[in-house]
């Protein structure tokens, strides 16, 4: 347990530089985070080690470092967990990665940087990415619409894959027209 605890605390080092990197590219350029380590309240180990991990972050100079769970704001979300999946996709060489709705609460030059960070994680893995903003759609090498509809008091969902005048028109349409 002990030994563990080391090599977390070594991992959460690297963790937490590369984790405020990331975010600093999203647009999150006076965030601190911190990874803090408590001991368990429980007598002895568990098969998780001896140690509860916490997340600690500050989105604003000036702020202190507060719980993850209970500061970030949806928009703040979005880029942690897009940051997290970053880090964790070139360690665990996970194949393909989903964001669904990466784009809640952020617009404008925000979810153009999002859209590139997206684009550039692509080079290295499938994405599969469901989003609202132009922004972010106009950066995918492939694009399905999805509709839902209600046909005899069920509904039913449709994708159908966009050809390049179809995407267009899509990204047009997600513009307001």
């Amino acid at each position: 347990a002990l030994k563990l605890r080391e090599e977390r605390k070594k991992a959460a080092a690297s963790f937490e530089k590369s984790l405020q990197n990331i975010l600093k590219t999203l647009n999150m350029n006076k965030v601190s985070f911190m990874v803090k380590f408590h001991e368990s309240k429980e007598k002895g180990f568990t098969m998780n080690g001896i140690d509860n991990v916490e997340f600690l972050i500050s989105t604003n100079l000036g702020e202190p470092l507060k719980s993850l769970a209970k500061i970030a704001s949806w928009g703040e979300i979005s880029r942690i967990m897009l940051a997290f999946k970053t880090i964790l996709a070139d360690v665990d060489e996970v194949e393909t990665l989903i964001f669904d709705e990466i784009d809640t609460g952020i617009s404008g030059q925000t979810a153009q940087v999002v859209g590139e960070k997206l684009k550039s994680i692509s080079s290295k893995h499938q994405i599969i990415c469901i989003t609202h903003l132009p922004q972010i759609a106009s950066m995918a090498d492939e694009h399905f619409l999805i509709e839902k509809s209600v046909i005899d008091d069920t509904t039913q969902t449709t994708v159908y894959r966009l050809n390049y005048k179809e995407k267009i028109n899509e990204i047009g349409r997600l513009l307001g027209g």
